[in-house]
């Protein structure tokens, strides 16, 4: 028996979130806000925490810097029991800025930090995906060979593509190489049955799931029609900040997948989950439970 549930590579850093009146924001030379504040953020960490807050047997891997953000990455998963490995570089810990507006919309801009060919000795994540039932993979290049070394495990895994244009090259070993793929409908169009439909073609998926946010989402199976699924249904002043929702969706559906319920039950797992995340303000500062989750699945 598995000694984890779940082993998540790469994708932690720290937002700056800025509350702004607008998107667009106006050409102005200054503008009044709130309270600018800070968070443990980016997309393996909510993978992570939400999968950890759910009672799944966690274990995260990745690269941060000596810094303060690096500081603040290792007392909070100090603090909450997430067991954690890591290595440092020089260039330090990822951060982003995150306006958000009224209505919890955002527009992040990312600061990935490290050099796109930094290698990472693959001791840090080789000895946990022995342990594991499921290796999920961010999308920063190194990872790639953590998801080939799992893969060549027999381990299941899945990865996020985010805001894949469906072409993009540098995601295609993610897209193919997973069997269970994330990805955002924001750069799709109307052409997400065309992408989706490429990626289980083309792969290993055994499901795609396309994340629409206050659209619901969308669930590919091969030889099976593309199948919208509604949102939760939330009135607009319950939705606070979009922030993380989609890392929580992920988190949800693998909670339901790995205890072996249907597709149809994970995507409302997932719903739920990233729904729950869009009522609080920042980002990853409220994941849902597990009792929470299993009694909204059952009414």
């Amino acid at each position: 028996m598995s000694e984890l549930d779940v082993l998540v590579v790469g994708g932690v850093g720290v937002d700056t979130i800025v509350r702004v009146p607008e998107l667009p924001l106006p050409m102005r030379d200054s503008i009044m806000v709130p309270p600018i504040e800070q968070y443990l953020a980016h997309t393996g960490n909510g993978v992570a925490l939400g999968c950890h807050h759910l009672g799944l047997r966690t274990h995260f891997a990745d690269v941060i810097g000596e810094d303060a953000e690096g500081a603040k990455v290792l007392e909070n998963y100090a603090s909450v029991g997430l067991s954690f490995a890591h290595v440092t570089h020089a260039s330090g810990t990822r951060r982003s800025v995150n306006l958000v507006d009224r209505q919890g919309n955002r527009l992040s801009l990312y600061d990935g930090r490290h050099p796109f060919e930094m290698e990472v000795d693959p001791s840090l994540y080789r000895p946990a995906i022995a342990r594991t039932r499921h290796v999920h993979v961010s999308i920063m290049n190194w990872a790639r060979h953590a998801l080939a070394d799992a893969v060549a495990a027999g381990v299941t895994t899945s990865t996020d593509l985010h805001d894949w244009d469906g072409k993009n090259d540098y995601h295609q070993d993610f897209a193919y190489g997973a069997d269970l793929v994330f990805v955002s409908t924001s750069a799709l169009g109307d052409r997400v049955e065309e992408v989706t439909s490429d990626i289980l073609d083309r792969g290993r998926a055994r499901a795609v799931i396309a994340m629409a946010g206050g659209e619901g989402s969308y669930l590919h199976l091969p030889d099976r029609p593309l199948k919208h699924v509604p949102p939760v249904p939330l009135a607009p002043e319950e939705v606070v900040d979009t922030n993380g929702a989609g890392d929580s969706y992920v988190a949800g559906f693998l909670y339901a997948h790995l205890a072996g319920r249907s597709w149809d039950e994970a995507v409302r797992a997932g719903s739920l989950a990233g729904a729950h995340a869009v009522r609080t303000a920042g980002t990853h500062t409220s994941f849902i439970t597990a009792a929470d989750l299993d009694m909204a699945l059952t009414t």
